[in-house]
């Protein structure tokens, strides 16, 4: 059993290398397509094997796909709002650092979501229960807070509504199989990549540092927002990453562009441990990847323990792939031209929205770039057009 297990979980690892790497490929799709495959690999994999399996590569899957959003701006739920800070420090010589910063998080909050798991099975049940009736009204006070501390009140509202109008449509076309990739391509992708051509952007030689040039203060910050943030939106329904990462970003003011990669960072890989410990706790499973798991076998504490151990070996593993692929990019990225690297990504991503999602994938894509443009143009918090995702929630929680 032993030796299935470690086989399964390096498989999954070197499949989350191709799906964090390759714009658009999220990790749910393999997950279903395994799940799809469940009944032709269980003749030869017991159920906890494939458990394995799939955690291995939700995990490698989350620390690599930090290259893609960072070295070419084309996001995945976790990761939009990292987008513009990391694009900043690639345009000034430090994209490798950029990722470092955000590994460092995700790994930390790997961690922490580890050591805090006794403490969330002790509370889940009573703060389930507590917060419950209250959450959509806790949410709807935190965004009009988010509005009013803006100096340009009334384009932060535009935005926010246009961004939340924009979610409200795309969730509600029926067999729309991956909305999320245009969606947030376009707004946090596209369309800082537009104003970058225009720009005349060139990218600068990359620095490969030994150092990681964050505040102990922020990270600190990063890693304390996280935590109870991912509470939070583990009880509840419609939140996930993107939405705890701007709950964070509340709960602890003065997160600074370094810190706020790290927090993403942990609030992605925090989100998925819980997602199984909320799963083992209260029966309720929240991630895609734990969705499926918990279609193919019950979770005892045995079985808990061994998919702990899963996380823990896989992200491990995972921050030497991701510095050494970083590295990779590091050196490539400026040996392209940098109106053509935008071109062919900005290409890419429409080539995978219609793959994906047929026509009606490219004018989700083109309507979220043309709203992602206010933000910038405007010089106000490109945080503002999570309302994709936070005006859908309210609307669930309040209609």
């Amino acid at each position: 059993m032993f030796i299935e297990i470690l086989i399964a979980l390096l498989v999954g690892v070197s499949c989350g290398i191709i799906t964090g790497i390759i714009p658009g490929i999220h990790v749910n799709l393999v997950a279903t397509a395994m799940f799809a495959l469940s009944p032709w690999l269980l003749g030869f994999m017991s159920p906890l094997s494939l458990a394995a399996f799939i955690i291995s590569l939700s995990v490698v899957h989350s620390f690599l796909d930090t290259i893609p959003s960072i070295y070419l701006g084309a996001p995945e739920n976790e990761n939009a709002l990292s987008v513009l800070p990391g694009q900043k420090m690639l345009l000034k010589g430090e994209g490798y650092q950029a990722v470092k910063i955000t590994i460092l998080g995700t790994y930390i909050g790997l961690l922490v979501a580890i050591v805090l798991i006794p403490v969330f099975m002790l509370i889940a049940t009573k703060v389930y229960n507590f917060l419950k009736p209250y959450v959509g009204y806790l949410l709807l006070v935190l965004m009009i807070y988010m509005i009013l501390k803006e100096q340009k009140k009334l384009w932060s509202f535009i935005l926010f509504m246009l961004s939340g109008t924009l979610g409200l449509v795309v969730f509600s076309i029926p067999n729309f199989k991956e909305p999320l990739f245009p969606m947030l391509s376009g707004l946090f992708g596209v369309s800082g990549l537009i104003l970058s051509y225009y720009e005349n952007t060139k990218i600068p030689k990359q620095k490969i540092e030994s150092r990681i040039d964050l505040k102990i203060k922020d990270l600190v910050k990063a890693i304390l927002g996280s935590s109870i943030a991912v509470f939070f939106i583990q009880f509840f329904p419609g939140l996930g990453p993107a939405q705890g990462a701007v709950i964070s970003n509340q709960i602890v003011r003065d997160v600074k562009d370094k810190g706020y990669l790290a927090l993403v960072g942990a609030m992605g890989t925090m989100s998925v441990v819980f997602s199984l410990v909320t799963f083992y706790t209260l029966d309720k499973a929240k991630d895609g990847t734990i969705v499926v798991i918990s279609k193919l076998m019950e979770i005892d504490l045995n079985s808990f323990l061994i998919l702990i151990f899963v996380f823990l070996i896989a992200g491990s593993v995972s921050v030497l792939l991701t510095l050494w692929f970083s590295k990779i990019f590091s050196n490539l990225i400026v040996k392209v031209n940098y109106k053509r690297l935008v071109i062919s990504v900005i290409s890419l991503i429409f080539i995978m929205s219609l793959v994906l999602n047929g026509p009606i994938g490219i004018i989700v894509l083109i309507t979220g770039a043309a709203i992602g443009l206010i933000a910038p143009l405007k010089d106000i918090g490109r945080n503002h057009a999570m309302g994709c995702l936070i005006l859908p929630v309210l609307s669930y929680f309040l209609m």
